[in-house]
């Protein structure tokens, strides 16, 4: 039994000492780092083309014009010949007060200043007829004096009943309240009957609106001014030019700029409150798309740039610093380059400052991408990349 059991631990100790070295090889090898392969990323140079550079603001539509249409006479108001929120065209009559009344008045003014053209004609020829006999002894100077003082008179009393007659004319006009110019006129503020104009302010009958054309005003920061003038002045573009600048205006609910139009005003200063400047479009609005205070989108073009830097818009992060991009460097390790960004172009973003023609871009597998570390890059254009996610 004794020699069976020895026998027995002798083998065991064999057959441990074959399998030891493997053992301990198994636990070397599990124990070796082996370093994960860099994280594929999709890199792009950026594109390279001719853009039209815009300004683009926030404006507000506003009336060419606009007027209160007032009672300029007193009386009773007699009718009202429009409806509520009609289009009239200018001249149309609106409202009328006691018309007749003005023109029994007015036709009354006529026969007086008639009365006094034949009292003027008679004491001239009775004037010329003294003056004639002074000179031949058959009259008295006292009689020609007489005969200047009536003529000096009748003439002044028939220049007053001329200005009578003129200001009788203005009130029978006025008592016919007319559009002045083509509009929309607003809900009337009185009913018929009613005794207007008689206050020292004017009684507001209504409110017309012209809304075709109409204005866009809208602010240009004091900076874009310094480069529009510039370029103006390379282009040998003076401000009598500016009704040729074209103006594309869209609505908040609306994309693109679907309405055009044309720079009308600029401010002649900026205002030091705001270091801004005014300026005015004015468009076309026959369909009426465009009302008074709508708050619009406007954008102006400044001119063509060549070879400028574009990159697709989802490749650019941002933090408290600013705007930037990840670029593939040398030995392939992920650099962070701040940049400053101009207008979007469809999918691609201008890039003002910051990278150059013959940078790697990471377009895709931004979220894998750790400046300092290294990325295996994939290369793709910039138009297959914009038209995916960057993740």
């Amino acid at each position: 039994m004794v020699m069976a059991k020895k026998a027995s631990i002798g083998a065991g100790r064999i057959v441990a000492a074959l399998l030891l070295p493997g053992l301990l090889t198994g636990c070397g090898e599990s124990n070796t780092y082996v370093p994960p392969p860099p994280p594929k990323v999709t890199v792009s140079s950026p594109v390279q083309k001719t853009i039209t550079r815009y300004l683009q603001a926030t404006g507000n539509a506003a009336a060419v014009n606009s007027a209160n249409l007032v009672a300029r006479v007193p009386g009773f108001l007699e009718t009202i010949d429009y409806k509520d929120g009609d289009f009239v065209k200018k001249g149309t009559v609106l409202f009328t007060i006691e018309r007749e009344t003005y023109e029994l008045k007015y036709k009354q003014a006529q026969a007086a200043e008639q009365s006094a053209r034949a009292t003027q004609i008679q004491t001239q020829a009775e004037y010329d007829r003294q003056a004639d006999l002074v000179p031949r002894g058959a009259a008295s100077k006292s009689a020609l004096d007489n005969a200047l003082a009536n003529r000096d008179s009748a003439q002044a009393n028939y220049l007053q009943a001329q200005i009578n007659t003129k200001l009788a004319a203005i009130n029978f006009d006025y008592s016919s309240v007319t559009a002045p110019f083509d509009g929309i006129v607003t809900a009337r503020t009185v009913s018929i009957g009613e005794y207007v104009g008689a206050t020292s302010t004017p009684t507001v009958l209504a409110t017309i609106v012209q809304l075709d054309p109409i204005y866009v005003n809208f602010s240009v920061d004091e900076q874009v001014v310094i480069r529009i003038r510039a370029d103006m002045r390379k282009r040998g573009i003076g401000p009598q030019d500016l009704r040729k600048i074209e103006v594309r205006v869209g609505l908040q609910s609306e994309d693109g700029y679907p309405h055009v139009g044309t720079l009308d005003y600029a401010a002649p200063n900026i205002d030091p409150s705001t270091g801004t400047l005014a300026v005015r479009a004015i468009l076309e609005n026959d369909k009426r798309a465009l009302l008074p205070g709508y708050f619009v989108r406007v954008q102006v073009p400044l001119g063509e740039q060549a070879d400028a830097l574009l990159v697709p818009n989802t490749a650019l992060g941002a933090d408290q610093s600013g705007r930037y991009l990840l670029v593939v460097g040398k030995d392939n390790i992920v650099e962070q380059r701040k940049v400053e960004i101009g207008p979007l172009e469809d999918a691609l973003r201008v890039i003002e400052k910051g990278i150059s023609p013959t940078d790697k871009v990471i377009v895709n597998g931004l979220l894998r991408a750790i400046p300092g570390q290294k990325v295996d890059p994939q290369t793709a254009t910039a138009a297959e990349a914009s038209g995916s996610r960057a993740n």
